[in-house]
């Protein structure tokens, strides 16, 4: 009993020292905003998603302006299979017809982006921090345009236009609800999901990463993490880079050592810094409270790209 009394007071002096270090970055982030980009398959377990929102609370606890942007390809995919629906592909991006486009809205609109929110409101009951889900619908928050992309045809090698369908890429974030909800005197948290209305008024569905960087960037936040299902961007000799600059960056796709998924994602973080974006962290957001991790710690997780 005494031993364990004696562990106990250990674990308490340790949890004291933490908190004492953290408070320079603590100070750091007072009052400034972090954009997280939520996704991967870290949404689909619901331990995961509760500590997730419990660490969101957190922030706001501490003076931080969370703005949640979130993803659901995988969701979407269960969805459509189970409506029937038979999902087109092309270099690997879904082709989005009127009937998947209706799927996908009702999917990242609905389920998804309620849930995250009710898990946020729940984890800071106590405190009255809310989350408050919503769609680049409301308000006029994201307007798009459709996605053009081209192919080259294997056998004559001529460029060919590829129509993606409801596939939308921000031309403008109106920021004015995002900016009066985080300024609040009441503690609310947008939750953000990635559906998007064109000029003419049709609805699109948009990268989340993508939408994420645009709203990082029309905010001026001060950080944006992307939550993925790896530990950041590796070298060519697959040891994880710590920090690197835009100009790294695209020297990195440009050198073929980036590929896959990690393209889209460093595109997105040299747009956000390009766009204002102090900084964008690549992150693991499998890893529990990776997040308080890299904003309050010295070593922090993950990648960081700067200007």
């Amino acid at each position: 009993m005494e031993e364990s009394l004696r562990q106990s007071e250990e674990r308490g002096w340790a949890t004291a020292r933490t908190l004492a270090e953290a408070l320079p970055y603590i100070q750091r982030y007072d009052r400034q905003t972090v954009v997280v980009k939520y996704g991967g398959h870290a949404m689909g377990e619901s331990s995961v998603a509760r500590q997730f929102a419990a660490d969101i609370v957190l922030l706001k606890l501490l003076g931080v302006h969370p703005v949640v942007v979130h993803g659901g390809g995988p969701q979407i995919s269960a969805m459509l299979d189970r409506a029937g629906v038979k999902s087109n592909f092309v270099d690997g991006l879904r082709v989005t017809d009127q009937n998947t486009m209706e799927i996908a809205e009702m999917v990242l609109s609905g389920a998804v982006n309620k849930e995250i929110a009710h898990w946020i409101t729940m984890a800071g009951q106590q405190a009255d921090v809310r989350g408050i889900g919503l769609s680049g619908k409301d308000a006029g928050l994201l307007t798009v345009a459709r996605t053009t992309r081209t192919r080259r045809d294997p056998d004559s090698m001529i460029e060919q236009q590829v129509d993606l369908g409801f596939v939308g890429e921000p031309t403008r974030v109106d920021a004015k609800l995002i900016e009066r909800l985080i300024s609040s005197d009441a503690d609310w948290v947008p939750v953000i999901a990635p559906i998007g209305v064109s000029e003419a008024g049709e609805t699109y569905n948009v990268n989340a990463d993508t939408v994420a960087g645009a709203v990082a960037g029309a905010l001026r936040a001060k950080r944006m993490l992307l939550l993925t299902d790896v530990p950041g961007v590796l070298d060519a000799d697959g040891q994880l880079i710590r920090q690197m600059s835009v100009a790294d960056a695209r020297a990195l796709i440009a050198d073929k050592v980036a590929t896959g998924g990690m393209i889209p994602k460093l595109e997105t973080a040299i747009n956000a810094v390009e766009a204002g974006v102090e900084a964008v962290v690549i992150l693991d957001g499998r890893r529990p409270h990776a997040m308080l991790v890299e904003l309050f710690t010295e070593h922090g997780a993950g990648t960081m790209v700067k200007a």
